[in-house]
C-alpha cells in the first residue's frame, strides 16, 4: 500500500509508559516476607537432621525399655506359659503398634533366618548367649535399617528389632509441627509487617499530600513532626520549604510592586509631557525643560530595563563572564575619574586610595565596572552635601584572603541596621523599605553586585553603622 509522505519520511516513537512503582507498605511488606520465608527455610533446613536424629536416638531408648521389659516378661513365665504367650498382652500390643519384632532364641537353635545377614556379629550373639546386653543398629531382609536390642534369658535371650524408618515417623511428626509453627510465625510476621509498615508510612503519606498542595499554590501547609528521625526530618523540611517559598513569594510580589511602581513613575511624566506637546499648551520658554525631563526619565527607564535583564541574564546558564588578569588600580582610576564630576555637583568629596603597586586580579573588567558603578552611585545617592565617598582596594591579610583583593565602597550616609544587613543585596528589600523614606534607585543595583561578585568567583559584603554610614566590600580573586 501506498504510504503518505510525512508517515514516510517521520519513524514512529514509542509511547514510554510510566513506570509502575510499589509503595513502601508494598516493597516493607515483601522485603519482611522474603527475610522471614529465608528464615523459615534455613531453620527448616537446619533443624530437619537434629530432629531426625533425635527421634532416633528417642526410638533406641525406647526399644532399649522394651527389652528390659520383655526379657522380664519372659524369665517370669519360666516355662509355664505357651510358647506363643510368653509375655502378657499389654506387653504385645505396644510391641505391634511401636513395630517391633521379637525373637526368642537359643545356642542350639541359632539366629533365626530373619536375623541372619542383620548386622550382629558372632561375637555379638556369643556374648549375648554369655549374659551380655547388646544395643547394635544393621538391616533387614530389603535392606532397610533397623535397631537391635538384646537381653540374655534363662536358657537364651531375647532380640528385639525395629525399623529405622519408624523410629523416623515421630521425627516427621516434629517436623510438621515446627514447620506449622514456623510457618504460623511467618503469617504473624507478615501481619505485623504490614501494620509496621502502615504506621511508618502514614507520615510519608501526609507529606506527600502536603508537597502536592504545596504544589498547588497553598502556603497555609504545616506538618506535625512524627515518626522516625529521617521521616520527621523530612517533615520539617517540608516545613521549612514552605515558610521559605511563602517569603520569596512574599518578596517577589513586594519586587514586582517596587518594580512596576519605578516603571509607571517616569513613565507618567513622559506621557504627561507628550500630551501636552501634542496639545502645544507649554509655551516656547518651556520645550528645553520638559526635553530634558523626558530625556531623564527616559535613561532612568533605560536603566530599570538593564538592570532587570542583567539580573535575570545572571540567573540564566549561559552568562559568561569573560575573566582576565588585569591591574584593578586602573578600572578604580577610570570609576573615580567618571564619578568625581557628578561629587562635585552633588557637594560630596570622593577619596581614591590607591596601592603603590599593581595589583592584578583575575576577573571581567567591563563587570567589575559596573560594580563599582553601582556601589559609588548608592553611595553617592545617600550621602548628604559636604559629607565624603572613599574608594580603596586592599590586600593586607587582617581584611583581605591571601588570594583574593577586597575593593571598598564607603559612604557618609544614614546607614543600615541589623535587619537591613540581612537582605541588604535581595531585589527590592532595601528599596521596599525605604522608598518615600530617604533616597533609593531601582532596588536591582545591590543585587546585581552580588550576582556579579559571585559569577567572578568573589563575594559582596556590607557592614555598617547607623547614622555613620555604610562600607560595601567586594571580594575579587588574585590574578
Amino acid at each position: 500500500p501506498a504510504m503518505s509522505e510525512e508517515s514516510a519520511t517521520t519513524p514512529s516513537r514509542p509511547t514510554l509508559q510510566p513506570r509502575k512503582r510499589w509503595g513502601i507498605v508494598t516493597q516493607t511488606v515483601l522485603l519482611i516476607t522474603s527475610i522471614a520465608t529465608i528464615a523459615v527455610v534455613i531453620a527448616g533446613i537446619a533443624v530437619a537432621p537434629f530432629v531426625r536424629s533425635a527421634a532416633v536416638a528417642e526410638a533406641s531408648g525406647a526399644l532399649e525399655r522394651l527389652a528390659d521389659l520383655t526379657a522380664a516378661y519372659v524369665e517370669r513365665s519360666d516355662g509355664r506359659r505357651p510358647p506363643d504367650r510368653l509375655i502378657a498382652r499389654p506387653l504385645e500390643r505396644i510391641l505391634r503398634r511401636e513395630g517391633v519384632t521379637g525373637y526368642l532364641v537359643s545356642r542350639e537353635g541359632g539366629l533365626p533366618p530373619a536375623l541372619q545377614g542383620s548386622g550382629i556379629s558372632d561375637d555379638e550373639f556369643n556374648a549375648l548367649l554369655a549374659g551380655e546386653s547388646i544395643s547394635s543398629r544393621g538391616r533387614d531382609g530389603r535392606g532397610g535399617r533397623i535397631l537391635i536390642e538384646g537381653r540374655p534369658v534363662t536358657g537364651g535371650a531375647v532380640i528385639l528389632t525395629q525399623s529405622v524408618d519408624v523410629a523416623g515417623e515421630l521425627g516427621t511428626k516434629f517436623l510438621v509441627r515446627i514447620a506449622a509453627a514456623l510457618a504460623l510465625g511467618l503469617v504473624i510476621s507478615v501481619g505485623i509487617a504490614y501494620l509496621v509498615a502502615r504506621r511508618l508510612s502514614r507520615p510519608l503519606r501526609d507529606a506527600q499530600g502536603v508537597a502536592h498542595r504545596m504544589a498547588g499554590g497553598e502556603r497555609d501547609e504545616r506538618l506535625t513532626p512524627r515518626g522516625p528521625a529521617e521521616v520527621a526530618d523530612i517533615a520539617e523540611a517540608l516545613n521549612a520549604l514552605n515558610a521559605a517559598l511563602a517569603t520569596s513569594e512574599g518578596r517577589q510580589r513586594e519586587f514586582l510592586l517596587s518594580v512596576s511602581h519605578e516603571l509607571r513613575t517616569p513613565l507618567t511624566a513622559i506621557r504627561g509631557y507628550a500630551e501636552a506637546l501634542n496639545d502645544d499648551i507649554l509655551d516656547p520658554e518651556q520645550l528645553t525643560s520638559v526635553g530634558a525631563t523626558i530625556g531623564h526619565e527616559a535613561s532612568r527607564l533605560d536603566r530599570l530595563v538593564h538592570d532587570l535583564l542583567d539580573l535575570a541574564r545572571l540567573g540564566a546558564a549561559d552568562f559568561h563572564v569573560n575573566a582576565a588578569d588585569v591591574d584593578v588600580r586602573e578600572i578604580l582610576t577610570e570609576a573615580a575619574e567618571v564619578g568625581r564630576p557628578r561629587c562635585d555637583r552633588d557637594g560630596v568629596t570622593l577619596t581614591l586610595a590607591k596601592a603603590a603597586r599593581p595589583i592584578h586580579v583575575h576577573v571581567d573588567a567591563m563587570r567589575l565596572r559596573q560594580i563599582i558603578d553601582n556601589l559609588m552611585e548608592n553611595a553617592l545617592r545617600v550621602s548628604p552635601q559636604g559629607s565624603q565617598i572613599h574608594l580603596a582596594i586592599h590586600t593586607d591579610a587582617a581584611i583581605a584572603d591571601g588570594s583574593f583583593a577586597v575593593i571598598e565602597v564607603r559612604d557618609s550616609g544614614p546607614g543600615l541596621s541589623e535587619d537591613d544587613l540581612a537582605v541588604a543585596f535581595e531585589p527590592g528589600a532595601l528599596h521596599e523599605r525605604y522608598r518615600g523614606v530617604r533616597p533609593v534607585g531601582t532596588g536591582l543595583g545591590l543585587a546585581l553586585v552580588d550576582r556579579l561578585a559571585s559569577r567572578m568567583g568573589g563575594a559582596a559584603a556590607v557592614t555598617s553603622s547607623p547614622g555613620v554610614g555604610s562600607s560595601f566590600w567586594i571580594r575579587i580573586p588574585l590574578a
